[in-house]
């Protein structure tokens, strides 16, 4: 069977999701990406762990990642969303913010709870350099953060 038989790639496991962005430890910070959607929308999974590093000092006693971190999980589901759809495996793809724009943060997020962000592109086609993406970052239901992000894709 084919990849064309096959159908389109409408997930990427973290073997996939390494092989489309450059992130590694400690800075990886997307699981699995599901229901991807073309270059439309994809929802990312981050299993939230006592085990990174930014809970040491964020806060001593009260474990919360840090907002900052939350974003960029997002904006690792958007690449590989759009890398997985555009066939970017291997293909040494960077992205770089040029703005985050909207950022609310409603909900904590600390060991234990697994961060569901579902993001669409508001702007961006294949063979485009930027991209425009909304996200909105859950966990069990429960609205953790929300933002708009636009990036610059490198695509080798």
């Amino acid at each position: 069977m084919t990849s064309a038989e096959a159908g389109p790639v409408n997930s990427a496991d973290i073997q996939l999701i390494q092989r489309i962005i450059p992130h590694r430890y400690p800075f990886l910070l997307v699981d699995k990406v599901v229901d991807i959607d073309g270059t439309a929308s994809a929802k990312g999974i981050k299993n939230v762990t006592m085990n990174e590093p930014h809970f040491q000092g964020h806060f001593p006693g009260l474990p919360i990642m840090p907002g900052v971190t939350i974003i960029e999980a997002m904006a690792q589901t958007a690449a590989v969303m759009v890398g997985v759809t555009l066939g970017m495996a291997d293909k040494n793809m960077k992205v770089y913010f040029m703005a985050i724009d909207k950022a609310k943060f409603r909900r904590k997020v600390g060991p234990g709870d697994v961060l569901e962000m579902q993001l669409q592109t508001l702007r961006g086609k294949p063979g485009g350099k930027v991209w425009r993406f909304g996200g909105v970052a859950s966990v069990d239901g429960e609205m953790a953060a929300e933002c708009e992000f636009t990036a610059m894709m490198d695509l080798g």
